[in-house]
């Protein structure tokens, strides 16, 4: 049998190896370049192979990530034991939630540090469903057992403290998971007579991709000359998930345009003249907003846990209140009666706030000095 180094091993796991990939990716070259060998631990997809051409060892695992069943939750947590007592990795680092409930448990078993990113608690603390207590439960137990928390938002922070999940000594904040500011760069929309508006986020209706899609309707009615984009995963493990059917037909409606998915967000950014996002749901700091920042775009977020951290009020964007479609759609409004050049002025302070507050570079830096504290 190989013997490991410890010293050298680390792992980084998600719920989707396209979560690594596309969100994790820069870190792990960071990673590398400290001299560590990264095992990629996710259920096994299309970007799974990417990981290993990233140079990682990729170790498959089955999560149920929007399922509730114990039975599977189990699996998870032994698959995760299994892998760690194998291989033995000085550190772990846990991306989404099951993630870091299961991965962390099982690495403390196994004598490896965790350090946990708890981005946004999403339906945790939306409602009171029997899952939703187990959930908290369960943090309560997992989380004191890893060695930092980073949180993406202090009102994050804040309820995990007050809901007793975890030793304030333990945790800290980062801005968001960063944007790459290499390549998300300064990109002014054509000036070709049309208004475009772009959606980024897997289609879940706590997204607020109804509120988005019936304020494009009252919209379109006034000026038709403006197009509402989406962008995302379709049909999702989630109980909140827009249904193919339904996408369909709002489409056929002509109300929205749907673009699927794309590993080439930055060329899509690039062509609209405004992001939006009016989402209740409790997020990190949306990776969407943090690119299309950095690409020079006004944002229409809610003045929401995670969404509002993006968004200095009437300077680079504008705040609306969450579901309700009404204000979304007269902050959307503002921007369509804006000049051309109006929205590349708001835009180029969305830049600014991003370089100044959300570079990615400090992500890495966090990450780099808290596996160094572990290791």
């Amino acid at each position: 049998m190989v013997v490991r180094n410890v010293q050298k091993y680390l792992a980084i796991t998600a719920n989707t190896s396209w979560y690594l990939y596309n969100f994790r990716k820069n870190t792990i070259y960071a990673l590398q370049k400290e001299g560590y060998k990264v095992l990629a631990i996710a259920p096994t997809d299309e970007y799974s192979q990417k990981l290993e051409e990233l140079g990682c060892e990729f170790i498959p695992v089955a999560i149920d990530a929007g399922g509730t069943h114990p039975v599977n939750d189990i699996k998870t947590f032994l698959s995760f034991w299994n892998i760690y007592r194998k291989n033995k990795p000085a550190a772990v680092l846990n991306f989404t939630p099951k993630n870091n409930i299961y991965s962390t448990l099982a690495a403390w078993l196994c004598g490896s540090a965790c350090i946990n990113n708890i981005a946004g608690l999403g339906i945790l603390f939306i409602n009171e469903s029997v899952a939703s207590k187990i959930a908290r439960l369960l943090y309560r137990f997992t989380q004191p057992r890893a060695k930092k928390l980073f949180f993406q938002n202090e009102d994050d922070r804040v309820l995990f403290l007050e809901n007793k999940m975890a030793p304030a000594h333990l945790t800290d904040r980062l801005p968001g998971s960063g944007a790459d500011l290499q390549r998300f760069t300064l990109t002014p929309a054509p000036d070709d007579g049309k208004i475009r508006f772009l959606l980024i986020a897997r289609m879940l209706y706590d997204k607020g991709i109804q509120h988005y899609v019936d304020a494009a309707r009252q919209l379109r009615s006034q000026y038709p000359h403006v197009e509402f984009q989406l962008l995302g995963f379709l049909d999702v493990d989630n109980p909140s998930a827009v249904k193919k059917a339904e996408m369909d037909q709002w489409v056929q409606e002509g109300v929205v345009n749907y673009l699927g998915t794309s590993d080439a967000v930055q060329d899509v950014i690039a062509g609209v003249d405004c992001m939006v996002l009016p989402s209740y749901y409790r997020e990190g700091v949306p990776k969407s907003l943090l690119e299309a920042g950095a690409m020079g775009k006004p944002i229409v977020t809610t003045d929401n846990v995670g969404c509002r951290e993006t968004v200095d009020d009437g300077v680079n964007g504008f705040l609306c209140q969450p579901r309700d479609t009404v204000d979304l759609a007269e902050k959307m409004e503002k921007i369509i009666l804006m000049s051309h050049q109006e929205r590349l002025a708001m835009g180029k302070k969305s830049r600014e706030k991003i370089e100044r507050e959300f570079d990615e570079q400090i992500v890495i830096q966090k990450y780099l000095d808290a596996v160094r504290e572990v290791v």
